[in-house]
């Protein structure tokens, strides 16, 4: 995983900027509730999505809570007083405390056991009525049919923890039923195969170990793709929600 301490200055930059961030808080909020007084947006990171998601709806009380210190100084000067450090596998917060929580970007980077802890935790903070919207199936979102997936497609991938369908399994084993899905654009993300390369040599999209060999031979076939600096295709990320029901 990456050291998101380290990565904290340049994340905003590398990952899309406030126009992947508009994209991101426009898609979560036609998935909440528009009576929702308390929201929590775990993994918040830089604040980027999590300022949207409250200047969009001022009577919306929102929470933004990350475990890296350098995440939570930056999202702190984006909203000032709501931000905490925590983690997402164990929050400090009461059961039904919220009436929307989300993660954004999280899921696919925990392995097996913290997914589901993660999913409970969401349901447990969860007012009955209340909905967790979450993203799914990152890696499947940059596959977009380019020249770049074609070259990569033969390539050991690692298992999908934030598969749709894992995810909806937790979900309801944990007491949520299935809410509603939409996507939205990874708009700035398109990758070009020159930073594809330098990715694939940090052990992004793959599960060769450092040092195997065939990494220096995907490098080599993307090498000789055309237009080696020209984005491909932005990806399509997928959020997938989920309510507690009334009562329980």
């Amino acid at each position: 995983m990456l050291d998101y301490d380290k990565e904290a200055d340049a994340y905003d930059a590398s990952r899309g900027g406030e126009a992947r961030a508009a994209a991101a808080a426009q898609a979560v909020l036609g998935l909440i509730p528009g009576a929702s007084g308390r929201l929590l947006d775990i993994a918040c990171g830089t604040g980027i999505v999590t300022r949207r998601l409250a200047a969009a709806r001022p009577r919306l009380r929102v929470t933004g809570a990350d475990l890296a210190p350098a995440m939570v100084r930056m999202a702190h000067t984006r909203l000032p007083g709501a931000v905490v450090r925590a983690d997402s596998r164990r929050l400090p917060f009461l059961a039904g405390t919220f009436d929307a929580v989300t993660s954004i970007w999280l899921l696919h980077l925990l392995d097996a056991p913290d997914v589901r802890a993660v999913v409970a935790e969401c349901a447990r903070v969860l007012r009955p009525g209340g909905v967790y919207v979450t993203t799914v199936d990152k890696a499947d979102a940059h596959d977009v049919g380019s020249d770049i997936d074609a070259v990569l497609a033969s390539r050991p991938r690692r298992p999908a923890r934030d598969a749709a369908g894992t995810v909806t399994g937790h979900a309801v084993r944990h007491g949520l039923e299935p809410a509603g899905h939409t996507t939205f654009p990874g708009t700035g993300q398109g990758r070009s195969p020159r930073t594809t390369i330098a990715d694939l040599r940090r052990g992004w999209f793959t599960q060769l170990p450092p040092g195997d060999p065939r990494i220096e031979e995907y490098a080599a076939r993307l090498a000789e793709l055309p237009h080696q600096d020209r984005p491909r295709p932005d990806p399509s990320f997928t959020l997938r929600a989920f309510r507690k029901p009334p009562g329980t």
